[in-house]
């Protein structure tokens, strides 16, 4: 642990987009919770910019997330409901099936600053109700997901038989 202190201005930030842009994704993220020593938590900072979101639909089966907004307005989608939410505004996102998807839209006319709380359990599953998609990953310390150490995303009606490739 450098610091159990995180500055959000001093945070280095990377961009949250689809290879060749998206005009509905886009963010920019700052993981820090293992930077402030936090072993069993991670945190991130997000600001989205207007008509935006940062992640796709999705829920987790084995982590909770929770979103603390500080600036700017949006709508959390959860489940089948979307609810109005702005600074101030705590969401949760526990986990479970599609009834717990979750994502945040930035409504507003400026930037969408929340900070993004998790339980950091391993390995994961996370669903994509809307794309029918599920990834599963296996996250080292201090990798994430994107460079996780084993990460699949895929549709479950293209899964292979259990036996396939094994010499009977």
């Amino acid at each position: 642990m450098s610091e159990p202190v995180a500055r959000l201005n001093d945070l280095q930030s990377f961009p949250m987009t689809p290879e060749g842009g998206s005009d509905r994704f886009g963010a920019l993220v700052a993981s820090f919770g293992e930077r402030i020593g936090l072993k069993g938590l991670g945190m991130m900072y997000v600001q989205v910019e207007p008509g935006k979101r940062a992640f796709p639909f999705h829920n987790h089966l084995a982590n909770d997330e929770a979103f603390v907004i500080l600036e700017g307005r949006a709508t959390y989608r959860f489940g089948d409901r979307e609810i109005a939410v702005r600074a101030g505004d705590v969401c949760a996102a526990p986990h479970g099936g599609p009834e717990t998807a979750h994502q945040l839209i930035n409504t507003g006319d400026g930037p969408l600053r929340y900070i993004g709380i998790s339980t950091q359990r391993d390995p994961e599953v996370v669903e994509y109700p809307e794309s029918e998609k599920f990834a599963v990953l296996a996250v080292k310390p201090g990798t994430g997901f994107m460079n996780a150490h084993l990460r699949f995303v895929g549709r479950r009606k293209t899964s292979i038989d259990y036996w396939d490739g094994e010499r009977t």
